[in-house]
């Protein structure tokens, strides 16, 4: 077995390394078990707690610490169900297997589809269970007053969020790594690590081969971060690798990101870094204010505004959800929301982060809800017309600070009955060579109820159906009309929707999406309510999560059909050429943060029925 360098004392200098570009992955040394187990007596603490559930019969443990009544009784609920129960159990075996309650919470608007509909009158809660040695998720919906389980949804492939006792795990297997102290300098502290509760891979690795649960704690040291990729499934360090985060004047252990920038302050929409103070730095008690939980997740807001109109309700890992959208009395959307952002760092080694976005309670994600939605005028300048937009704003606690992120979401509706649906990335991110590939789901509807509607292609001279579910890419290199439509969703009578790609021209300075778009059919289970991670980090390919909804591909002509598409942004802090970035700089003697966003989103122009269909 290679042995580690000998790992550095906590009162040995920190030193960054001379250059992250030069410092290529590297997979941890092999070591036994009972080698991490001494390593990290955590983790020994943690396989007794095994053996001992194993021995049992009662293979899915339960979470133990910071529950209520309610919560635990729930729990208990949920686990003497038998749909939940056997996830723990091997199916042709009868073989214990090992599985875990990830979360406890109340069922929250976001979360309620049509099989769960029965929460929408009385208190539920939601109880995720992972099973490790499948990869697979359940969550059970518990009316606690009734002592029953109204629903259970078994995901495969699915990873629910990380609860804050392996994020400490994870942050101990990684600060007491040989490896990590020795290409950190240093001995780092619990503290020092950043990101520890976001999911990540490392291709190459079990995490990607296997599909272990993987999470990245991250050490920032100067203009750069070294990510320690753990292991959670097999408890274990699987490897290594720096990034540069760009010059921030921000040291690991001197003072925090609270050293680099102040706040953002609320602002119109589209305003860069305006309205900015020292001292307006996101807390996270701020950002868990109660108001915004009892305001914006826990009721929906009615706009309606400009011939359009909808509901808006923030999400638990899901965003900013627009429901029944509806122009001049006409159904346009069912739904429109953004379920994943997929964060990768390197196309060649492919690791990075599967994050998502939503309320700041509920949600283990570091880039949560500031405040609530805002809504402002479009002007003439937007895209030639006038309308509005609805704006929700999420950020990581110490943003701008290097693996701090900050996202947007953004809805623009036009009075001529055109909207778009999309975003920007504000950065920071842990990296200089990041690409973000955001998730944006749109259930459409074409026309009537929506049920049957026609997706349909240009091919550079006609319109084809795509009769069965699939995915195209949607870069500038496709094919265009010559109005720039590459995609249409049309209803029964002709009428619908043309779909403009974003390829940096609706003045946004967007440098265009790339990515990929996919039609599936309609199903409840596949995010009427809020959903999982559905897509790992660091592919560079079609595989970002919709894919899965289509095995295998189903009839899609005369359908309820849904819309995914994923954007991919490279961001960069070249001088004069920042995108997806947000750098401090001084102004009137304070430091403030100047935003350098990417935005992205299609743009959906409307269809009139042919004459003779009228």
């Amino acid at each position: 077995m290679p042995t580690a360098p000998a790992a550095p004392t906590a009162d040995s200098p920190r030193v960054a390394p001379a250059s992250a570009s030069t410092r290529p992955s590297t997979l941890a040394d092999e070591r036994s078990a009972e080698d991490w187990r001494s390593l990290v007596p955590a983790l020994a603490t943690r396989e007794a707690m095994w053996r001992i559930a194993l021995g049992s019969g009662e293979s899915i443990v339960p979470l133990a610490e910071g529950l209520s009544d309610a919560q635990r009784r729930a729990q208990a609920i949920a686990l003497a169900d038998e749909r939940v129960a056997a996830l723990g159990v091997d199916a042709d075996t009868g073989a214990r297997l090992r599985a875990e309650v990830m979360q406890v919470r109340e069922v929250v608007p976001g979360d309620v589809s049509a099989a769960t509909a029965a929460c929408r009158d009385v208190p539920c809660m939601r109880v995720e269970v992972y099973a490790y040695a499948t990869n697979a998720t359940t969550v059970a919906f518990v009316d606690i007053a009734a002592k029953r389980v109204v629903d259970v949804a078994a995901t495969a492939d699915a990873q629910p969020d990380i609860p804050p006792h392996l994020a400490a795990l994870a942050i101990e297997i990684a600060r007491r790594s040989p490896e990590v102290q020795a290409l950190l300098g240093f001995a780092p502290g619990a503290d020092d690590a950043v990101m520890a509760g976001v999911k990540s891979a490392l291709n190459g690795s079990r995490c990607e081969r296997s599909r272990h649960l993987c999470v990245a704690p991250t050490f920032v040291v100067g203009d750069q971060a070294l990510w320690a990729i753990v292991d959670l499934t097999d408890g274990r360090l699987v490897g290594t690798r720096w990034t540069d985060v760009g010059a921030a004047g921000i040291v690991l252990g001197a003072g925090g990101a609270d050293e680099a920038a102040g706040g953002v302050a609320g602002g119109a929409v589209g305003e860069v870094a305006g309205g900015t103070t020292r001292g307006a730095l996101v807390t996270e008690q701020g950002l868990e204010d109660e108001v915004v939980m009892a305001t914006f997740c826990r009721a929906p807001t009615h706009v309606d505004r400009d011939g359009w109109a909808f509901d808006y309700l923030l999400t638990p890992s899901d965003g900013l959800e627009l429901r029944d959208v509806q122009f001049n009395g006409r159904a346009v959307l069912r739904s429109a929301k953004l379920v994943d952002w997929h964060v990768s760092y390197s196309g060649r080694d492919g690791f990075g982060y599967s994050d998502a976005i939503g309320c700041p309670k509920f949600s283990s994600a570091s880039v949560v809800a500031f405040n609530g939605p805002a809504l402002a005028d479009l002007g003439d300048g937007a895209s030639g017309g006038v309308g509005f937009m609805v704006t929700q704003d999420f950020r990581s606690e110490l943003w701008p600070g290097p693996c701090n992120y900050r996202y947007e979401q953004r809805f623009a509706f036009y009075r001529d009955g055109r909207f778009r649906v999309g975003g920007a990335n504000l950065g920071r991110g842990c990296g200089t060579s990041g690409t973000y590939r955001p998730v944006l789901r749109i259930d459409i509807t074409g026309g009537g109820d929506g049920t049957a509607d026609r997706f349909e292609a240009w091919d550079g001279a006609a319109w084809n159906v795509v009769d069965r579910e699939g995915w195209r890419g949607a870069g500038d290199d496709g094919p265009r009309t010559s109005e720039g439509y590459a995609f249409r969703v049309l209803g029964p009578g002709g009428a619908g929707w043309a779909v403009e790609p974003n390829d940096g021209q609706f003045g946004d300075g967007s440098r265009g999406d790339g990515g990929y778009v996919y039609a599936t059919r309609h199903a409840a289970a596949e995010g009427d309510g809020d959903l999982l991670t559905i897509g790992p980090c660091c592919n560079s390919d079609e595989a970002q999560g919709p894919e899965k909804f289509m095995q295998p591909p189903e009839p899609i002509d005369n359908a309820d059909i849904v819309l995914w598409f994923v954007a991919e942004l490279h961001n960069s802090d070249a001088p004069g050429a920042q995108y997806c970035w947000v750098e401090p700089t001084v102004e009137d003697g304070l430091i403030v943060p100047k935003v350098f966003p990417c935005a992205f989103g299609p743009m959906f122009v409307p269809i009139s029925a042919p004459e003779e269909a009228r």
